[in-house]
Parts: C-alpha cells; structure tokens; sequence
C-alpha cells in the first residue's frame, strides 16, 4: 500500500523530528502516481526558462498538479466496528442500492453512501475497515458526471469487496466521472489491509460508492463533507 494511517495514540515527536511533521502537516507528501504530471510541467518550466510567460505557466501548472495529488497523513479513530469515509468529498447519496452486478453478492439492496469528489479535493481513497481483501472488479462504462445517481451503474468503475474479521462484508467502488478517466486501485484479492490504509487514486473528478451489511445504521447526511480514513460513516455490530 502506498502509505500506512497514523496510529491512534501515537505520541509526539521532538525536536527535528516535530519540525518536519509539522511541514507535513502543511504542506502534504505527493502520491506517486502525481510524480509525472509535476515532473512534466516543471521540466517545461526549466526548458523555457528565459520565457517568462513559459516559466511561470509551467511552475503553475506543476504547483496545481501537486496541490491535487497531495497525500496527507489521516488518523483512523480508534471505535470498534467503525467504518471511515474511503475519500474526501461531499456526500451525494445516503440510501439503499444494488451493489454493482460483477462482484456477485445479489439483487438485494444494501446502505450506501455515495462521495463526490471535486477536482479540489484529495483524490487518494483509503480502506473504510480493517479486513481481507476478497475481490477486486474492474468494469468498463461510460463517463457520464459523477455527481449524477446513474454513475454507479452506467460509469466506469472498480469494485472492492472487504470482509471483516467479524465475517461481515463492506464494499467500495471507485467511479470514474466526467473529468477523472483514470482509475487505480492498488490492492489484490488476499491482501490484508488496515482501516485508512491508502489503496487506490482516480484522477481529476471522481465518486466512491460505499455499501454495507444489511441493516447497518448510517451515520452521514446528504451534503455532509467527509475526511477520507478520518469520518465515520457507521459502526459495525
């Protein structure tokens, strides 16, 4: 995965240490996969050099481009059961749906809620609970805004089913929307991976759907903005 979440209860650093958590803090680490489209610009930026006009659009674009990659730490809270918000963004949808067909787990309607991300928010996802990774599901589709309640079944997606160590399943599919086209899920079938753990990034725009074991209460209402890794969204029994 590409970065673990900061334990609850992890204590304070000192010293050196301190001043650079604190310039984490300010000013996030990129995700990897942000490194070429910074890169890019700035080497333009450097090329173009004596153009003020070319040095300056190349420093803006590469300074957008890292703003919108940024990866900042997230603490998970520390209450049994809890399942976090897998983005940043605002909450489009609080009701029941059919997960989508090609991860297999039926025609019943289950609790979601559905994230929207904007092309300002932080577009890395983290895993909603601790568990074993069961299946992982690309599906091809349109590109329709991701805002729109049809994205989940007509956009392209990927789907994530996690079970718990209590055996219950919670699942997570990345939607690509208008803008994003691009969509990175980093976690295999088998994978064990910890609450707020960092599995997946869509690029430019994008909507997380997440789904729960039947009769579980929501905690979120619509236009509700979440933290990825930090917000709760429900508690497991």
């Amino acid at each position: 995965m590409a970065r673990r979440p900061t334990p609850s209860g992890t204590p304070e650093t000192t010293g050196v240490g301190h001043i650079a958590d604190l310039i984490r803090s300010s000013i996030p680490p990129l995700h990897p996969a942000g490194l070429p489209f910074v890169a890019a610009p700035l080497a333009v930026a450097a090329l173009g050099r004596k153009r003020r006009w070319v040095r300056r659009a190349g420093l803006l674009t590469a300074a957008a481009c890292a703003g919108f990659f940024r990866h900042p730490h997230r603490v998970p809270p520390n209450i049994r059961g809890a399942v976090v918000a897998a983005a940043d963004g605002e909450v489009a949808l609080v009701d029941s749906a059919v997960p989508p067909p090609e991860l297999g787990l039926g025609d019943a309607p289950l609790p979601r809620v559905s994230i929207f991300l904007s092309v300002l928010d932080v577009h890395v996802q983290r895993t909603p609970v601790s568990g074993t990774v069961r299946t992982v599901v690309h599906q091809p589709g349109q590109f329709r805004s991701a805002d729109l309640p049809e994205a989940s079944s007509v956009n392209e997606r990927t789907g994530m089913v996690l079970e718990t160590p209590g055996g219950k399943q919670v699942v997570v599919v990345q939607i690509a929307g208008l803008i994003a086209r691009r969509i990175v899920n980093e976690a295999r079938a088998g994978d064990v991976l910890t609450i707020g753990d960092t599995y997946g990034l869509i690029r430019f725009g994008s909507r997380v759907d997440t789904y729960f074991p039947a009769g579980t209460d929501l905690l979120v209402l619509p236009g509700q903005r979440t933290i990825g890794g930090e917000t709760v969204l429900a508690v497991l029994s």
